[in-house]
């Protein structure tokens, strides 16, 4: 599910108030029927998994160790793996692609490689929703594409419910089962089939640049 809409409209306030870092401003969050006030860190670390913009991370670590840093919620106080931790990081690395990377450090790779790994350390924290703020942010066309492709195969592969905020409309359009569609005045949820029968991307843009071409499903620039 891609969470869409203009700079400014409060996409990433959204996301960080469904996963409990800053107060909501308006109405309630709950996950199975519970209130998310009533859920404890540690329980919210289990079922929530998150992949934020520009996230201090220590680019020292391999590969492997950051991605270790998403079984914490499983290990005892001093972060000793088990068995069943390596097993869920080496599927982790697998399901991800990037099995080959896992001695380098962080600081040796590229901007798309490194989002592979923080993606790959929400699969190995192995909570059923993974939450991302511009995965694509600083990736080139074909990295976002590739960035997006593996967030459905993940999908499908693992049977977790993934939302990610995103400024690549063009690729939510033909990747996504669900759209959140965020507006001033408004907000619209459905598959992007259902959105663009009901020309819900018609107003998202000021018209004199930028229209929604319902031939090609797509924005296209104005000339």
């Amino acid at each position: 599910m891609a969470l869409i809409g203009v700079n400014g409209v409060g996409k990433s306030t959204l996301l960080r108030s469904l996963i409990g870092v800053q107060d909501a401003l308006g109405g309630s969050i709950s996950i199975n029927n519970k209130s998310l006030k009533n859920i404890s860190p540690e329980d919210l670390s289990e079922l929530i998994s998150i992949v934020l913009t520009e996230q201090p991370i220590s680019k020292n670590l391999s590969v492997f160790e950051l991605i270790a840093l998403g079984r914490q919620p499983y290990t005892n106080w001093i972060g000793t793996l088990g068995e069943r931790d390596i097993q869920q990081i080496n599927t982790a690395l697998e399901l991800v692609g990037i099995t080959e990377l896992r001695d380098k450090k962080c600081f040796e790779l590229s901007d798309g490689q490194l989002q592979k790994v923080l993606i790959g350390r929400a699969i190995a924290q192995d909570t059923p929703l993974i939450i991302l703020d511009e995965p694509t942010t600083h990736l080139d066309i074909y990295h976002q594409a590739y960035i997006l492709k593996l967030l459905k195969k993940l999908c499908v592969q693992t049977n977790k419910s993934i939302l990610f905020a995103t400024h690549e409309i063009n690729l939510a359009l033909q990747l996504c089962d669900k759209i959140v569609l965020m507006q001033p005045d408004k907000v619209s949820v459905g598959s992007p089939k259902q959105l663009i029968e009901n020309d819900s991307f018609a107003t998202l843009f000021p018209s004199d640049l930028i229209v929604f071409d319902k031939i090609s499903n797509s924005f296209k620039i104005k000339t």
